[in-house]
């Protein structure tokens, strides 16, 4: 148990501290599941994404395909009570995805082949987003 709870707590602190976002305000009303444009291709509900996280449940999410099919239409967000933006957490989590704690950035050489050729590209359009502002 000890060690269920060390690990959730290391994941919340990379989240937040990737995000920006506290996800254990979230009261899973599921204001951002039910605006989800692309919720039919996912295997976690939006809201479950929140409930994995405040759960400690890393392996599930890290392996679940609802970070890259998340579409960063902004509308989870803007529907959310609680003032969470879901976007910047599933960017969190596509990053931990990709890259190791503390890395700053990852050059397209350094990604492994077999990872490129299942990954969407949302990953690299996050990335030019966030370093061209």
């Amino acid at each position: 148990m000890q060690n269920q709870d060390n690990a959730a707590n290391k994941l919340h602190s990379e989240i937040k501290e990737r995000s920006g976002q506290d996800f254990y305000n979230c009261i899973q009303c599921g204001k951002c599941t039910a605006g989800c444009p692309v919720i039919s291709a996912m295997d976690l509900l939006p809201r479950e994404v929140l409930l994995c996280l405040q759960m400690g449940e890393e392996e599930r999410l890290l392996g679940s395909k609802t970070p890259w099919i998340c579409a960063s239409c902004f509308t989870c967000g803007a529907r959310c009570i609680k003032d969470i933006d879901l976007s910047r957490i599933m960017e969190a989590i596509r990053a931990k995805i990709l890259r190791p704690r503390g890395a700053t950035c990852l050059s397209p050489g350094e990604i492994p082949k077999e990872l490129l050729e299942k990954l969407p590209q949302q990953a690299l359009v996050s990335g030019f987003r966030k370093l061209t502002r």
